[in-house]
């Protein structure tokens, strides 16, 4: 009885591995090294291999929660564009990297926007506190990270201030990156002092959650929208620098901008689709057609909203950033502090310096975690020996995620340059065109570029073979994270 017992449990595990198998390879839009690292792991690892599949190998999302997604995309009215602008784009080098980003969300590029680039991560929050203090009509801010320390608390209290004076504020936080500020009496304060708070994304009971789908699809995005006219977006959190919940990698290094024009707009249709899919009120009347808006030539910002998530049907914001890599034609200077490349933006980056452009990349030294910290590493050797400068940044951890082609053009926001953002996180980019806000952008990468070391060929030659082989193997199994 036991030997029959078992042989059928054997059995019952190996026809389980052979459907889980079969489904890792039969899964469309992945990469072959995606669907090889699997195959792998669940051949090598049949009872752990098929358990870590059905948890974590596929960007699964509720049916439920995508059809509601669905409906809303096809609800939400697409806030216009500059015809002027697409006619620029299109006799210039950029007319591929903004016209894949259209394909994306179906937003057009807009001109005549103004962008303020604030000076640090404590300017950026007294900026943004400004604003809302400033605001008449509404309010809208969503963040992955909300902490109760003296920059969270600050935003707090100028919503709360908002809401007081009859200004409509809705707030998003996602409820995995902000679940200690959820669980806290900030929140209740401000479901007290009449905010419609909600979370983005949230998580339930841990084992239904992966059943219906994967717990670490998160909100990562970035956004303040104020009386749908200024918006800022950038890396930054509701934080501080010190950023207490991992103070021993500290101060995090930001990027943050503030925009006004119809990008601002564009921004809100983001915010819209995610605040309405949490079941948050009809938003739809903020879209309403605007009279004509007089453009500031030359002196305005070309700009493109892109948003991405895994309820699209493929990796969009790799592609975004890897056109506009091709496209670039003297320099290409990039920060991020999760570098994992998959093959697309791998070939990008080393291609570009094998053709003569000077690509620069800029990570820092010590990072939140080792096993990117790791994986980016094992890329090194490949990207020096192709020409790429790389920079590893000391002071902190340089969390800006900047890429700056030619002093021209420039692609920033929430998304890093790592498989989490191109298929798991909803993310927020803008992708802009304008020579003097891209020289900005471009002197503070310098000032980064300063304060870090460069590596060279004779720096990853001193790696011995242990580390190289732990490097290596976190690149091999990254498909699986």
């Amino acid at each position: 009885m036991l030997r029959d017992f078992t042989s059928l449990l054997t059995l019952g595990v190996f026809a389980l591995e052979l459907v889980v198998l079969l489904r890792a390879l039969l899964r469309p839009q992945r990469e072959p090294a995606s669907r090889i690292a699997w195959f792998i792991t669940i051949l090598v690892l049949p009872v752990v291999g098929v358990i870590a599949y059905l948890l974590i190998g596929e960007a699964r999302i509720s049916q439920r929660r995508r059809a509601r997604f669905t409906a809303i995309d096809a609800q939400l009215p697409r806030p216009g564009g500059d015809p002027e602008a697409a006619r620029e784009l299109g006799q210039g080098p950029w007319a591929a990297p903004f016209a894949l980003a259209r394909t994306v969300n179906g937003l057009p590029p807009t001109l005549g926007n103004r962008a303020t680039l604030a000076a640090d991560n404590k300017a950026a929050i007294a900026g943004m506190v400004a604003d809302i203090d400033a605001a008449q009509s509404t309010v809208h801010l969503c963040f992955y990270i909300w902490l109760a320390d003296a920059s969270g608390i600050a935003i707090k209290d100028a919503l709360i201030r908002a809401a007081a004076r009859g200004v409509k504020v809705r707030v998003l936080a996602d409820a995995l990156g902000s679940r200690q500020f959820l669980r806290s009496s900030h929140w209740q304060d401000l479901l007290n002092g009449g905010v419609d708070a909600r979370m983005a994304l949230p998580v339930g009971g841990i084992v239904w959650t992966f059943i219906r789908g994967r717990v670490d699809l998160r909100n990562h995005r970035k956004l303040l929208i104020l009386d749908n006219r200024i918006a800022w977006c950038g890396s930054q959190n509701a934080a501080d620098p010190e950023f207490r919940i991992k103070w021993r990698y500290a101060p995090w290094v930001d990027l943050m901008t503030r925009w006004e024009g119809g990008v601002a707009r564009h921004c809100q249709f983001l915010f819209a689709s995610d605040w309405m899919a949490e079941h948050g009120d009809d938003v739809t009347a903020l879209f309403a057609p605007e009279p004509p808006r007089p453009i500031a030539a030359p002196h305005h910002i070309t700009a493109q909203v892109i948003g991405t998530g895994p309820i699209l049907s493929y990796p969009a914001m790799t592609g975004c950033f890897a056109e506009l890599i091709h496209a670039a034609r003297r320099e290409l200077v990039v920060t991020t502090p999760y570098f994992v490349p998959d093959e697309q933006l791998l070939f990008a980056l080393t291609s570009a310096a094998r053709r003569g452009v000077r690509v620069v990349l800029v990570l820092p030294r010590r990072n939140d975690s080792r096993v990117v910290a790791g994986a980016s590493r094992s890329y090194y050797r490949e990207l020096i020996a192709a020409g790429v400068e790389i920079h590893e940044f000391r002071p902190g951890l340089l969390h800006a995620k900047t890429m700056i082609a030619d002093s021209e053009v420039g692609l920033i926001g929430s998304a890093n340059l790592d498989r989490r953002s191109f298929e798991l996180n909803f993310e927020n980019n803008v992708l802009f065109a304008n020579p003097d806000f891209a020289a900005q952008i471009r002197a503070r990468q310098d000032q980064w570029i300063a304060q870090s070391d460069r590596i060279t060929h004779d720096t990853v030659a001193r790696y011995n073979m242990f580390r190289r082989l732990w490097q290596n193997l976190l690149a091999m199994f990254s498909p699986l994270l």
